[in-house]
């Protein structure tokens, strides 16, 4: 299973599966990629929530579940930070191919 679909995840359980400082970590994401940690993970977890919410008839919170967040409301927010929509009515607005998942081409 992906890390990032652990509830719990911090940045010292990213770090140590990347045997690095934690503080390397961070700043590698932050300059590299011009994202916080969070950031980074939730945009992990929504792509794969897209992917579920396109393939399946699985109920929003099980995804939310399922890909590591620990309520609906934290994962609406993110899923609206990220795509601009919320989940709902990405599923509902029809299949867009696989540019359309948020991160599918990184």
């Amino acid at each position: 299973a992906a890390l990032w679909r652990a509830p719990g995840l911090t940045l010292a359980d990213l770090a140590a599966a990347a045997r690095a400082k934690p503080f390397y970590v961070s700043q590698a994401l932050n300059q590299g990629r011009g994202e916080s940690f969070y950031d980074f993970v939730n945009r992990a977890r929504i792509a794969e929530a897209q992917i579920l919410l396109r393939e399946t008839d699985q109920t929003v919170l099980a995804i939310a579940l399922s890909v590591g967040f620990n309520a609906k409301s934290t994962f609406n927010a993110a899923f609206r930070k990220v795509t601009g929509m919320t989940p709902s009515q990405w599923r509902a607005s029809g299949p867009a191919g696989p540019d359309a998942v948020v991160g599918a081409s990184d």
